[in-house]
């Protein structure tokens, strides 16, 4: 990086007249003149950088608690949100089926059987082959309708269209091709997907539905088009296509009560449980459970508290109101009162009596210098006896009410990151002050500049003096001499 400097005219005029001091009275003008400066503006100057040093540390310290409540609450959120926090479905067959919680979901003691007969499948379906797949082939339109089918052999032997009004399809001059003829069906969103698949024969045009029974469709060239587009149809009495798979509806027995769905992804068929279908198995029951997480909900609380401690020990040593940088600042206070109350605030709400809902009511222990420790015993005995009331207070809770661990503590977050009464609002104060401050500053060093070049020229000016007295004296001194040896 290239620098360029540039001469002040009085700094120049003043380092030239303390170069030349001296050569009348003998004095270290230069050094006199700084001693001077610095006795002048010594106070002040290590009064200013005091408090500067002293703001940065506050806004530094501001900083590291935002940082650390913020992370602590967010650490919690994630952790809820993975669900390793909560009851889970399990699946005695996982190649068969899988399943997850919903939202909210209350799983406990459920049980279910579940025999998967079908999938849902997509209704398929391929073109002839054609040799150059960019081939003008012609113009005019396709209508595509949905409806039900039955196909035997890769042929489409009957259709029933359903309620849907048919999409007509335009086939332009640019796409009049194959390629332009699946852009085309793409470009219309209209529940078929178009693929171009090639190998050593050529292209085909492959047309793909959504899964399930109703979802069977034909595709026929509209009255007016070129002859060549009759050749994509789908449909009954198709020649130029084959269809690859039927569209069938998933088949599954639950529970011994025979049900159907359109996907294979199904979320209403035991609440709080999403289940996805991966292969039938006709004959063969999976069977769906539930598992309480006992062991990570004591890890959690273990955690929490040696979080809250480490986020406890920097409130103390910034709030120490003899040597905490932060001993003023009230968002700091509030946010050390804010945790305090945690172990006593009600996490959960509407239990039934005797139901805990506080972390002191699951051993969660204050000690006398206010760091937390855990109760193994306690905690041991609430999971036992209730495990649901303990799942609570770590879910995802409401933000209005406060319901739930991880509410509460981004409640805390929230506050601490205000900007008008939080850490956000103190570290920007603390930035204001820091920088008025450095306008100081600035102005001290001004006043020393030119302090230094009024003393320097004053002392310039009577070095000038001394040296013409001491001229004179000289000369005197001479004749004196000159007079006397006459004598």
């Amino acid at each position: 990086m290239t620098t360029t400097s540039s001469t002040d005219p009085t700094a120049s005029a003043t380092s030239q007249i303390l170069t030349s001091l001296n050569s009348g009275s003998g004095i270290d003008t230069p050094n006199l003149v700084s001693s001077l400066v610095a006795a002048q503006y010594a106070v002040k100057r290590d009064q200013l950088s005091a408090r500067s040093d002293a703001l940065s540390t506050q806004i530094s310290d501001a900083a590291a608690l935002l940082s650390g409540i913020q992370t602590f609450s967010s650490s919690l959120k994630t952790l809820v949100g993975s669900g390793s926090l909560s009851t889970q479905p399990t699946s005695s067959n996982a190649s068969v089926l899988s399943v997850s919680a919903l939202s909210g979901a209350k799983l406990a003691g459920l049980s279910a059987s579940i025999e998967v007969q079908k999938l849902a499948i997509a209704q398929t379906s391929a073109t002839a082959v054609v040799a150059d797949r960019t081939a003008t082939i012609g113009t005019g339109s396709f209508t595509l309708t949905f409806g039900t089918a039955t196909v035997a052999g890769g042929a489409m032997t009957g259709f029933t269209a359903g309620s849907g009004t048919p999409i007509d399809i335009a086939i332009d001059a640019d796409h009049a091709s194959l390629d332009g003829i699946a852009s085309a069906i793409n470009a219309a969103k209209a529940g078929v997907t178009a693929t171009i698949v090639t190998d050593s024969g050529g292209a085909r045009l492959m047309l793909k539905s959504a899964t399930g029974a109703e979802q069977a469709f034909t595709l026929t060239a509209s009255a007016g088009s070129d002859p060549a587009l009759a050749a994509l149809n789908v449909g009954v009495g198709a020649t130029g296509t084959t269809i690859g798979t039927a569209a069938q509806d998933a088949v599954v027995v639950l529970d011994g009560i025979a049900v159907t769905r359109s996907t294979n992804s199904v979320d209403d068929l035991i609440e709080g449980v999403k289940i996805d279908l991966l292969a039938a198995s006709p004959g063969t029951p999976v069977t769906i459970g539930s598992t309480r997480p006992i062991a990570s909900l004591e890890q959690v609380v273990t955690d929490f508290v040696d979080t809250y401690n480490h986020m406890l020990a920097l409130l103390k040593e910034d709030t120490n109101p003899i040597s905490g940088t932060l001993a003023r600042d009230g968002a700091a206070r509030t946010l050390k009162t804010s945790l305090a109350a945690l172990t006593l605030t009600p996490l959960t709400s509407g239990g039934a009596a005797g139901v805990p809902a506080t972390l002191a009511e699951i051993g969660v222990t204050t000690n006398r210098d206010g760091t937390l420790s855990v109760d193994s015993t306690k905690l041991s005995r609430a999971l036992a006896a209730t495990p649901d009331a303990i799942e609570a207070m770590f879910a995802k809770g409401s933000a209005a009410t406060g319901d739930g661990l991880p509410a509460a503590l981004d409640a805390i977050a929230k506050a601490a990151a205000d900007k008008k009464y939080g850490l956000v609002a103190s570290q920007a104060t603390y930035d204001k002050a820091l920088g008025a401050i450095a306008d100081q500053q600035t102005r001290i060093e001004d006043q020393a500049e030119a302090m230094t070049t009024r003393l320097t020229r004053q002392f310039a000016s009577m070095d000038a003096r001394v040296a013409a007295y001491k001229s004179t004296q000289t000369f005197l001194e001479a004749q004196i001499a000159a007079w006397n040896k006459k004598d």
